[in-house]
């Protein structure tokens, strides 16, 4: 299935003293032209001063829902362990509604040890935790279709990681969005075996979007090539520096003319 490239950004909620230059980060991105504005679901920097300035994923969604008009907001993504997952579902339906349908519903395995032991979590070992995705999964798609109201949409489900077995198994089942962190090659082979797990619960491998992080204006071409149409930029506080990701969107209008020229 042949789509339009996107472009997201990931604003790192670490190392801003103050939200309001995160709320800043968000204007000057819808403002610059990106598809949808992602943060992450962690509590403590994962990068530079481990005692950092750190903010909390989705009461900023809630924000961010209120403060956009256009783009798209989610985690990339939202740990699947910290949360009861009917709260999640309901959440998340929270803010679609608040967006007016805004929402990507992000959500994986989790891995950085750290949040799970400063606030009580059970961290376990990769595949208890994908366990747990497992069965989240389930209560989610429960829940959302028992909320009063309802989404204003079907909420699209990203789901990250890339273990063969358990991860790709859990794309095919749930997911719209793949997102990957694999090089060109890694992505090629992980591609065969989700379309194996798409067949095996009886989907399409081809209605999930492939999303990687950008990794250069060099290997986007040949990344869109191997299938991928969402590329996302991420940047770390306090400057939220987005002159790379304004070098994306510019690579994404020279790739989508037929969009361009829709809009003249």
């Amino acid at each position: 299935m042949s789509r339009p490239v996107r472009i997201g950004v990931q604003l790192q909620p670490q190392h801003a003293p103050e939200y309001t230059l995160i709320r800043d980060a968000v204007l000057r991105a819808e403002e610059a032209g990106v598809d949808i504005v992602f943060n992450w679901d962690h509590f403590y920097p994962l990068t530079g001063d481990p005692a950092g300035a750190h903010f909390e994923c989705w009461t900023m969604l809630g924000a961010w829902a209120e403060q956009t008009e256009r783009v798209e907001i989610g985690a990339l993504v939202t740990g699947g362990g910290y949360r009861n997952p009917d709260l999640l579902a309901d959440m998340a339906r929270t803010v679609d509604q608040i967006s007016g349908g805004r929402l990507i519903l992000g959500i994986g395995g989790g891995w950085f040890q750290r949040d799970y032991d400063e606030y009580g979590y059970e961290f376990g070992t990769p595949g208890t935790r994908l366990n747990l995705l497992k069965d989240n999964m389930a209560r989610i798609k429960a829940r959302l279709a028992r909320l009063n109201p309802q989404p204003t949409r079907q909420i699209p489900i990203l789901i990250g990681g890339g273990g063969e077995r358990k991860t790709l198994r859990l794309v095919a089942e749930y997911a719209d969005i793949w997102h990957s962190f694999a090089d060109l090659d890694t992505l090629a082979r992980k591609n065969e075996i989700l379309a194996e797990h798409a067949a095996a619960v009886g989907t399409d491998a081809g209605r999930i979007e492939r999303s990687v992080q950008w990794q250069g204006l060099a290997r986007a071409d040949a990344l869109r090539a191997a299938g991928v149409s969402l590329f996302t930029v991420g940047v770390s506080g306090p400057e939220y520096d987005l002159s790379t990701l304004k070098q994306a969107i510019d690579w994404r209008d020279e790739v989508n003319p037929e969009l361009l020229e829709g809009l003249a």
